[in-house]
């Protein structure tokens, strides 16, 4: 059957593909990769509107995210919180950049000030898409997800058509997507961070960077993944307030456990009553860095604490 050339696709040599070698790799060093979509997310006041605003900050100045991830390429970034007050968006902007030792007045972010925004609906994809296409941010932050649309979050379908749109923004507009995102109330305790998001599965499955924040006792932990890029190790974070005119994240440290003997202790916790796991169950669970848990199980393996079966590793004893 003969087709005409609107009815045959796009092809091109695998050769012929952009190389790595020359992509941008990073917007923010080990945090979100250039030209990504994705999540943060975490239960309510785990500080993710503090972190989106962290690194919009960082990537429209080039000033490290939470003092330690480098912005290798600036540029200016749009940002929308649908819940605070536009003097509290200044508020907490303002500190920041006092923090930072930066003027106010250099700062490119732009702030979206309408007071209802629906991207469920045409009227309102197209004017956002528009703002995108005169700013061209490098990045854009929305918060929250849950108050930009109103279709059901369990509905796949719907989910994944909000989801396309945008897709389409980063795709053809050439910037990163950043979506604030809430877990469930009754999210299970130890399983992947990602599971526990809010709505359809296909939020934490379209992401290509994603970023989760956990409350244990009175600190923070942060940890990401990345389709293209291994996750980064998690990190402590402490909202420091000390002088309310500079309030900020800081990293505080490396979690206890989460190197050396302590992560073999978890991978035994896991393996203990007889029950047998993958290495990507592990990895999972744990959310640990693959190369890293790769280095744990050898060393218990080598121990002869634990074993390899066709299901996955056993407690040998």
């Amino acid at each position: 059957m003969a087709m005409s050339g609107e009815q045959v696709l796009p092809v091109v040599r695998v050769a012929e593909l952009p190389s790595d070698e020359i992509a941008e790799r990073w917007l923010v060093e080990q945090l979100w990769c250039a030209h990504s979509v994705g999540v943060i997310g975490g239960a309510p006041k785990s500080a993710k509107t503090w972190l989106g605003l962290d690194m919009a900050l960082s990537v429209a100045t080039g000033t490290p995210c939470l003092g330690k991830y480098t912005v290798p390429e600036p540029g200016p970034v749009l940002i929308y919180l649908a819940e605070d007050a536009l003097p509290a968006v200044r508020e907490r902007i303002e500190g920041m950049a006092r923090y930072r030792g930066l003027d106010l007045d250099q700062v490119e972010i732009h702030v979206i000030t309408a007071p209802v925004l629906r991207l469920d609906q045409d009227r309102d994809r197209t004017r956002l898409w528009e703002t995108v296409r005169r700013l061209r941010p490098r990045l854009l932050v929305l918060d929250p997800l849950v108050r930009l649309h109103g279709i059901d979050e369990n509905h796949a379908g719907d989910v994944a058509e909000l989801l396309g749109y945008f897709r389409s923004l980063q795709r053809q507009l050439g910037l990163s997507v950043l979506l604030v995102h809430h877990t469930r109330k009754n999210a299970v305790e130890g399983v992947a961070a990602g599971l526990g998001l809010r709505g359809s599965g296909d939020i934490h499955a379209f992401g290509d960077s994603n970023l989760y924040l956990r409350r244990t006792e009175e600190r923070l932990i942060l940890a990401s993944e990345h389709r293209a890029a291994p996750a980064s190790s998690p990190v402590h974070l402490k909202l420091v307030a000390t002088d309310a005119a500079m309030t900020h994240l800081e990293v505080i440290a490396e979690p206890d456990g989460e190197t050396g003997r302590g992560l073999e202790e978890h991978v035994l916790d896991l393996l203990a009553q007889g029950e047998v796991l993958t290495r990507t169950r592990l990895r999972d669970v744990l959310e640990v860095n693959n190369e890293r848990l790769g280095k744990a199980l050898e060393s218990l393996e080598r121990a002869g604490r634990i074993g390899r079966t066709p299901r996955g590793w056993q407690a040998l004893r």
